[in-house]
């Protein structure tokens, strides 16, 4: 199970990142239950990234978080 979650981030990684908005990805966990997480920066709405971010891949539920941008260390 592990491999199939690692392939779905990578799958949503490629579909997402380079998004107005979109951060990063992660693999995560809701409820108990393992998850995609796709980071979006606070300046762009919810709903906004909401509407181009798929709501599940390779049967894992995509849940967005809304961050600060990401800096290089």
């Amino acid at each position: 199970m592990a491999h199939d979650l690692e392939a779905a981030r990578k799958k949503l990684t490629r579909e997402v990142m380079g998004r107005p908005g979109v951060s990063g990805t992660a693999v995560g966990e809701r409820n108990g239950e393992p998850c995609l997480l796709v980071y979006v920066d606070g300046r762009v709405s919810d709903g906004e990234a909401g509407r181009s971010i798929p709501r599940d891949v390779g049967g894992y539920p995509v849940v967005v978080e809304t961050t600060g941008s990401f800096r290089r260390l």
